[in-house]
């Protein structure tokens, strides 16, 4: 999945469920760059150890149910494959969904006033489906996007 690219970011709270964290892989130069980069920026952290501890038990406890995930956002994606205008691509737990060109922001405020959390810009809304998303979640979600759609 990662050829043709330098580097490889995992994020450990999305679909993992850890409060915080992500992991960059890739050779030492470019992680030695991408560390001082963080520090220059302010993001150096002091007692990292719990939120290490976080993504540790997210791996070893809640890897084996991203499939659930992943099969979520097919079914949202297949929900919303009809919508006009909109093209709907699920990948592994995000669903994107591509507008016309600077409509995002239209899209976005209603979703919003359905209660959809999304985000996005331009032509693009992501949404992410995650550990607390259950399959009648995702029932009612795509019912209000459909109702928000319907509406820009």
């Amino acid at each position: 999945m990662a050829a043709g690219f330098d580097t490889v970011s995992v994020c450990f709270s999305k679909g993992l469920g850890a409060p915080v964290g992500s992991a960059l892989v890739g050779d030492a130069d470019t992680v030695r760059r991408a560390r001082r980069g963080r520090k220059l920026l302010g993001a150096g952290m002091r007692q990292a150890g719990i939120i290490a501890a976080g993504a540790l038990h997210a791996l070893r406890h809640h890897r084996e149910r991203l499939v659930e995930d992943h099969a979520r956002a097919a079914r949202l994606a297949e929900l919303l494959a009809d919508l006009p205008e909109l093209t709907v691509d699920a990948r592994t737990n995000m669903v994107l969904v591509t507008t016309p060109e600077g409509s995002a922001g239209r899209y976005l405020e209603a979703l919003a006033a359905e209660g959809v959390r999304a985000l996005g810009g331009g032509s693009r809304v992501r949404l992410v489906l995650r550990q607390e998303i259950t399959d009648s979640d995702v029932e009612e979600a795509a019912q209000a996007i459909v109702r928000a759609v319907a509406t820009v």
